[in-house]
């Protein structure tokens, strides 16, 4: 059994590196994105200060279907995107693909607002509302009704279903554990207790539903974020006189090959766009499921709130991680074969001391736990769609238990299939938006076209 398993995470791997690190997955994602910010002449740009505004509660009427305010749907959406990525993906980012990595992750972030946009907008015109009010939406009925294909709408929900146990669940809560590893380190041999306490307040969220879900993820997302972006801050003001060098650095890491190399160059796109990629969830098809649930009647409301997520979980969040590491230097004088995590954490350090594996270990432990609460949603909606209504409370039931799993057992081959099921999820999604793209664009152009719709 033990030689299955071993064999098993070898052929995962192999083929999970082959998808993501595939220059040409990484050109249909970004391609996608690209064509869709031209086709919505870059409403990433033009609508975000609508964004704004509709996030703080402009516009909104008490005669609105949903179950969630648009701030607790972005609040739901970005606790399932702002998780492990933001600390160890961008690392591993700048120690493989150097500094210049962090100005990919800025573009791609940049131009993945526009897919979220459009992803989410669809997701809002075709989700589903029963006789109580209750929401079903995303890709899966994107497919279904807006193109008619349920083969397809079947197979997004499969692979959603089974990602959520994994890069949702086990690999979120073992993360937990290496965070209050970095804080305690004698607690990692109760990693079975820590998953028991972990699945108890994870059941007592999610049996509640998605406004349970919303309610904590709307109080604990801006307290995450504010409190490691306190923490960055902080470094980033020891260091103040290095920063414009340390732009300076990212840029020309990223854009210079006659000083670096064109490989060096050709390393920092690949890993800036592959990390940028895996941390926003641009494309992926998840986030459409929470903001389906939003309390309006305008889909591009919600996709206009949606674009704000890119931008907060990359633009704003992975910034003070690559910014800390590279003014600090740790890129640079990092002991050899340091990436992930630790990296993050050696950074913090040089400049807080002690309290920089602190910052690092609470950073991981609220950003994993935050993720296993809103990614149950995700995989609970799948379970909905392709078994009904009453599969739901078992889903939920399952989804707790293996959290207890998760946190006591190491899970390199769970990584690899949460992997390999998260790009194809990606796949019928991005077909749908590019078919259906000319329709999100009339909607636009329709909802904008009304003088008391557009922005002040």
């Amino acid at each position: 059994m033990e030689n299955l398993i071993t064999e098993l995470t070898a052929l995962t791997d192999r083929l999970s590196g082959l998808l993501w690190k595939n220059p040409v997955t990484l050109a249909v994602l970004l391609g996608t994105g690209l064509y869709l910010t031209w086709r919505m002449r870059f409403i990433q740009v033009r609508g975000f200060r609508h964004a704004v505004h509709l996030v703080q509660g402009k516009y909104s009427s008490h005669k609105d279907v949903g179950e969630v305010s648009h701030f607790q749907a972005l609040s739901t959406a970005l606790s399932a995107t702002v998780g492990v990525g933001n600390i160890a993906g961008v690392a591993t980012a700048i120690a493989l693909g150097g500094p210049g990595a962090m100005f990919w992750m800025w573009m791609t972030a940049a131009i993945g607002m526009c897919t979220k946009f459009t992803e989410v907008t669809l997701a809002l015109k075709f989700r589903e509302v029963d006789r109580e009010g209750r929401i079903a939406g995303g890709p899966m009925y994107t497919l279904l009704h807006g193109l008619k294909m349920k083969r397809l709408a079947t197979a997004f929900a499969v692979f959603a279903l089974i990602a959520s146990f994994g890069i949702g669940n086990m690999v979120q809560a073992n993360s937990v554990v290496d965070g209050i590893g970095y804080i305690f380190p004698e607690l990692r041999a109760y990693a079975w207790l820590i998953g028991v306490v972990m699945a108890v307040l994870v059941g007592l969220v999610i049996l509640g539903g998605i406004k349970r879900i919303a309610n904590v993820a709307s109080v604990f997302v801006p307290f995450m974020a504010i409190f490691y972006i306190a923490a960055a801050l902080l470094v980033l003001a020891n260091h103040a006189t290095d920063i414009p060098a340390a732009f300076v650095t990212i840029v020309n890491h990223a854009l210079n090959p006659w000083a670096f190399g064109g490989a060096a160059v050709g390393e920092a796109i690949r890993w800036g766009v592959a990390r940028g990629l895996f941390s926003n969830e641009a494309g992926l098809g998840s986030s459409p499921m929470a903001h389906s649930a939003a309390r309006t009647n305008e889909p591009i409301r919600e996709g206009l709130v949606a674009l704000l997520e890119p931008f907060i979980d990359t633009i704003v969040i992975c910034s003070m991680t690559g910014l800390v590491i590279v003014v600090t230097g740790a890129y640079d004088t990092r002991p050899e074969g340091m990436t992930g995590a630790a990296l993050t954490s050696y950074a913090f350090s040089s400049t807080l001391g002690p309290a920089g594996s602190w910052v690092v270990g609470i950073g991981l432990t609220l950003f994993a736990f935050s993720t296993i609460i809103s990614w149950s949603y995700y995989g609970d909606r799948a379970a909905k769609f392709l078994f009904g209504d009453r599969a739901v409370p078992r889903y939920r039931l399952v989804y707790t238990l293996l959290v207890v799993v998760g946190a006591a057992v190491p899970l390199p081959l769970v990584w690899n299939i949460a992997d390999i099921m998260n790009l194809l999820m990606a796949l019928p999604n991005l077909l749908s938006l590019i078919l259906l793209a000319g329709l999100v664009k009339h909607l636009q152009d329709d909802y904008f076209a009304r003088p008391h719709q557009r922005t002040k």
